[in-house]
């Protein structure tokens, strides 16, 4: 099992590499076995075909995600969160977004966004008496900003400072919590 698990991890290494140095279309399987030394069948007894490798990978960020997030204090945490991972691996998720696997990062971002949404809300109104359609409608909000951001971000080559940005957005909003809670009170 143990044999497994690292042959895993290298055939997830030697990928993630071959896409931060070419597009995804032009990585083989062969490429893959080559660079981490096993021989097909092997790859093969893995994973079905290089897409299936793909939405592993993006499984597996996901779960990170949640593992090591599993409270988010700050809009700003949220959308650093969500960004971290893509500026440390930018040509492999470009690489990605513009492939015909796009839906599968797209789908995982959407999960992240959507963890990431709930736990910042659960973690700001824990015991504030925020009602649950508002709790909800807030997740919705935040999963679709997060999501918005980062995608208008990717499709533009992610160019820009995203950072410099999330910052600025988050000094923007600062006070919104408080009022938001004070209108969901004021209703209910």
């Amino acid at each position: 099992m143990a044999n497994m698990a690292i042959t895993k991890r290298a055939i997830h290494s030697a990928f993630m590499e071959l896409l931060n140095e070419r597009t995804l279309n032009k990585i083989t399987v062969k490429d893959i076995t080559d660079r981490c030394g096993i021989n097909r069948n092997t790859f093969y007894y893995h994973y079905q075909d290089i897409p299936a490798l793909v939405e592993e990978i993006c499984a597996g960020e996901v779960e990170r995600v949640v593992r090591e997030y599993p409270s988010v204090h700050s809009l700003e945490e949220c959308l650093t969160t969500l960004c971290s991972y893509a500026m440390k691996n930018r040509r492999a998720i470009l690489h990605i977004y513009y492939s015909d696997n796009r839906l599968t990062y797209v789908n995982s971002l959407w999960r992240m966004c959507e963890h990431t949404a709930t736990a910042f809300i659960d973690t700001l109104f824990a015991g504030r008496g925020l009602s649950e359609r508002d709790k909800t409608l807030l997740i919705r909000y935040y999963k679709y900003e997060c999501y918005g951001l980062i995608v208008d971000w990717i499709s533009s080559g992610m160019k820009e400072d995203m950072l410099e940005d999330i910052h600025r957005i988050c000094y923007l909003k600062q006070e919104a919590p408080e009022e938001v809670l004070r209108r969901s009170s004021a209703n209910n």
